[in-house]
């Protein structure tokens, strides 16, 4: 697996990660924000693409290797794209192709993913959610 770490530069001429992330919300509304292993951040789902990806292929992809299931088709809505500092790692920013979906199947946590988390919106102030999705993502979904 190649896995591709952008070298392009942000406006702020910090170095840029192009990623995708994927909104799921539940029955209840509620948004899922994932935990990756050795990490106090939530995120949304999602990752880096990899040389001839798609952001489509990318979410799917991801979803797969994350949660264990894959995104209906049918469902795939884009939101936009949003970007903020990145979390994982220091000194890097991250670009987001943001796209709402709804998946075909229970998740679970799987690979560099420890732990799931429904949030209800707007999220608890007190929980370490990361930028992107604090200040970009989920308010947009209120």
């Amino acid at each position: 697996m190649t896995v591709i770490k952008a070298t392009a530069i942000s406006e702020s001429a910090t170095p840029l990660i192009h990623t995708v992330a994927a909104v799921i919300r539940d029955a209840c509304g509620r948004v899922l924000l994932v935990q990756k292993h050795g990490s106090d951040y939530w995120i949304q789902p999602g990752g880096k693409c990899e040389r001839g990806e798609s952001p489509t292929q990318t979410l799917r992809r991801e979803l797969l290797e994350e949660l264990g299931c894959a995104p209906r088709e049918a469902s795939v809505r884009a939101l936009g794209q949003f970007e903020d500092a990145a979390v994982h790692e220091p000194g890097w920013r991250v670009r987001a192709q943001v796209f709402e979906v709804v998946l075909d199947g229970e998740p679970r946590a799987a690979a560099e993913i420890a732990a799931l988390h429904w949030v209800s919106l707007p999220p608890d102030p007190a929980l370490p959610i990361a930028p992107l999705s604090r200040r970009h993502i989920l308010p947009r979904l209120a």
